[in-house]
């Protein structure tokens, strides 16, 4: 597994951390940051250089078709579908081939909404809910995909 470090959320990261170590799979942190240590050896960090998207490149480059990708940046998401690997985003959506083309549209239409001053803000608070359902798409995820049946 990998997550999208800079912006992901401390307690989505920490029930990767379980799952990690409940089925024994290795999480790697990709950040432009140094990260807090890990107390377990299936959790590594990599720090990346400074700039825009590097962490993305990363990711994008050493992710393999059976990995699944954390994220809630769209067009990371995108490179990780088109290598046939999974994305999901800390509020629990799975982006697939299905989902990620439309899901990077509105992306870059409420971007421009947003430069165009015709919109403000950005996406709603995190909240409890959130949390959950991650929870539970991430473990669905990986039930499946540890049985050999994935189905997205």
């Amino acid at each position: 597994m990998w997550i999208d470090a800079d912006a992901c959320p401390r307690v989505i990261k920490e029930i990767v951390f379980r799952a990690s170590e409940r089925l024994q799979m290795p999480v790697y942190l990709v950040a432009n940051q140094s990260l807090s240590k890990h107390e377990t050896k299936l959790v590594r960090s990599v720090v990346v250089g400074k700039g825009f998207d590097v962490a993305d490149d990363y990711i994008a480059e050493h992710a393999g078709p059976d990995d699944v990708v954390i994220t809630a940046d769209i067009p990371l998401a995108a490179r990780i579908v088109a290598k046939g690997a999974v994305a999901i985003d800390p509020r629990g959506e799975l982006l697939t081939e299905e989902n990620v083309g439309e899901r990077l549209a509105m992306r870059d239409f409420m971007m421009e909404l947003r430069d165009g001053g015709l919109v403000s803000g950005g996406p709603a608070q995190f909240s409890l809910t959130d949390r959950q359902r991650f929870a539970s798409s991430l473990d669905r995820l990986l039930t499946q995909m540890h049985k050999g049946k994935r189905q997205v």
